[in-house]
This record gives structure tokens, sequence and C-alpha cells, in this order.
């Protein structure tokens, strides 16, 4: 009886864990040297819920939150944040003119399916995370890089902010991917 008892103690502790894994992947992190800086290449693997593809096609906007950070490993301290950039996508559906929506800043992009906006979503590129002159941040060095992509519930229409609390349903997010990277010289002319 008892060792039933220490069972499900343990399922009830280890499950809650389980549902909350990440299931946002990043593939192939680049951060790569330009005229203003390093611009980041990624790619992220997920798929959308039935759940989170039903609120898009009924108007509701999901909000994406892409954070990259930049850091220096430290043996004496906690590691020492360079640079911390994040961008926000809007995923949306009109049904007046029956297209998907994608936006960023002041640009936008029109899908005719939802596949098509997802596939753009999924693949980031040319993105400037670290201007030419950043602080701290020297061609040639070698640092500690993160990535992630996650489905922003703060930014949703409160009565969906409420019923996502603690709703697997609609948690849609990733862990960091770190790599180690060393930073391309600038083009010439533009080094720092």
């Amino acid at each position: 009886m008892l060792e039933r008892l220490r069972r499900w103690l343990l399922l009830l502790v280890f499950v809650p864990a389980l549902a909350w894994t990440a299931e946002i992947e990043v593939a192939n992190p680049q951060l790569t040297a330009s005229d203003d800086g390093y611009v980041l290449a990624a790619d992220f693997r997920f798929e959308l819920n039935s759940r989170l593809e039903e609120a898009v096609n009924r108007g509701v906007v999901l909000y994406f939150v892409a954070d990259f950070e930049l850091g220096r490993e430290r043996w004496y301290w906690f590691d020492e944040k360079l640079v911390t950039r994040s961008q926000t996508y809007r995923l949306s559906y009109h049904a007046l003119t029956r297209q998907y929506r994608l936006s960023t800043g002041g640009l936008h992009q029109s899908f005719e399916t939802l596949g098509e906006a997802l596939g753009v979503l999924r693949r980031l590129r040319h993105w400037l995370v670290i201007d030419k002159d950043e602080r701290g941040v020297v061609a040639g060095g070698s640092y500690l890089a993160a990535l992630r992509l996650r489905l922003d519930v703060a930014q949703l229409p409160r009565p969906f902010q409420i019923s996502a609390l603690g709703n697997k349903e609609w948690t849609l997010a990733g862990d960091f991917k770190t790599w180690q990277a060393t930073l391309p010289p600038l083009p010439a002319g533009e080094d720092k």
C-alpha cells in the first residue's frame, strides 16, 4: 500500500513537469557580419495545436516573441550579458480578405494559408541583433549566444489570458538554445 502511494506521489510530481516541456526547437542558429553589425539567422520547428489554430481562424491575434542574448562566461561570477534583443511577431487572420497576416514592427506580409504564414515565421533571417558599435563586443571574440521563440500569452486579450493560465493547449514555447559563437570580422571599413 505504501509503495503504491509513493508511485502516485511521484507521478503527481513529474507529470506536470512533462506537460511543460518545450515545443519549439531552434535549429541552425548563425551570426554573420553585415555593414550594420551582426545579423542572426535560424530556423524554428513547431506546429500550432488545434486550439491555437482555431483561435487564429476566429480572429484572435497570436504574438510570438524571439529572444536573443549574447554573453561572456566568467569563472569568478555570473555570466556577463552583453546584448539582449527581442522581436515580436503578430499572427492574425482577416475574415474580410480571407488572408493571414504576419507582422513585425511596421512591416507585414499577407498569405493565403496559415501554413504559408507559419513557414515564414519558422525562418528567421537577417535580424540585426548586434550593432557595429556595441560596447564590449569585439570581432573575433568568443561569446555564448542564446535564442528562443515563444508564444506570448500576456499579449492575448484578457479572457484568453485567464483561460491560458495553466492550460497546456495555450502553451507554446521553447527553451533557450545556446551555442558558442565566434564573431567574424565586420566588412572592411566598418571594423571597430
